[in-house]
């Protein structure tokens, strides 16, 4: 599932909200627009009831004159309708929580439109580099020497997003322009037209591998970043496994076992410096191509 790629420049309140809804930003970009519901409001039904009391108190009291007896309960029954039939409209008409977000989202989207993208800015080949780019960006960002800060974390926060958006502005124009080729070349197929449009066709091909090229150079560094990460579990495993080194080599004593060398159980410990040399290496190498990434 891909998710919206927003501009690192908007407020990060608004562009989590902008990517937890991307159904919503799709259903908006059809022409979908939410209820505009400034309050409840009174029909002009309840507007004649309404006139149409005010007009018979004054005749009824005209009519009974000083019978309050009667004119006060009439009062009293027609104010507590009115008051009635307000209740059910304001309620029949209050806005629901979704439709609250859905309004809030929609100003967002009309702000920063063309700062934020959509799925349905993407071909069908777009899409996969797209998905390319966020599963190696979200492996380095949750991988757990990230977090050790055994990365550059604060550059990875800044500088991944940032090459997150310039892929994906760069893969809707692709998508458009694949799009607008298709329909050029259905102009027909003659030779002029060929040899006119080769030197259109080799810029489109340039200019697609050159994107291919970064979304391949991130999933290089998140290969140098899984290829740390699993040393560093194993060189967490065999430290555990070492602290319990010594008993086996007590039982191994005691029991008189001489068939079994001892030095046989000093592997964990020429693994355990294995693994920190390769941790090393891995984590050197992932910083090398952080530097290449980030040109």
């Amino acid at each position: 599932m891909h998710r919206v790629v927003v501009d690192p420049e908007v407020p990060r309140e608004v562009a989590d909200l902008l990517r937890r809804n991307g159904p919503l930003l799709s259903r908006f970009r059809t022409g979908r627009v939410p209820r505009d519901d400034g309050g409840p409001r009174v029909p002009g039904a309840l507007i004649g009831v309404l006139g149409g009391f005010a007009v018979l108190i004054p005749a009824v009291l005209a009519v009974l004159g000083d019978s309050l007896s009667f004119v006060v309960p009439l009062l009293a029954v027609m104010i507590a309708f009115c008051l009635l039939i307000l209740t059910v409209v304001y309620i029949a008409r209050k806005p629901s929580p979704i439709d609250s977000v859905e309004r809030v989202l929609y100003g967002h989207a009309r702000q920063w439109r063309g700062r934020f993208l959509v799925l349905e800015d993407f071909d069908h080949g777009a899409r996969r580099l797209l998905g390319r780019v966020q599963r190696a960006i979200d492996f380095i960002l949750n991988s757990r020497i990230n977090a050790l800060g055994m990365l550059d974390s604060v550059r990875n926060s800044v500088m991944l997003p940032a090459e997150e958006w310039e892929i994906a502005r760069l893969l809707t124009k692709l998508s458009a322009l694949r799009v607008k080729h298709r329909h050029l070349a259905r102009g027909g197929r003659s030779p002029e037209m060929v040899a006119a449009m080769a030197p259109l066709e080799r810029a489109l091909a340039a200019s697609e591998a050159a994107v291919t090229a970064r979304v391949e150079a991130l999933e290089r560094y998140a290969g140098h970043v899984a290829a740390a990460e699993r040393a560093f579990l194993a060189q967490g495993q065999i430290e555990i496994l070492r602290t319990h080194l010594p008993e086996y080599e007590q039982l191994v004593a005691e029991a008189g076992a001489s068939t079994f060398s001892l030095p046989e159980i000093g592997y964990l410990s020429d693994d355990a410096d294995m693994l920190q040399r390769a941790l090393r290496e891995s984590v050197r190498s992932a910083h090398e191509a952080f530097r290449h990434l980030d040109g």
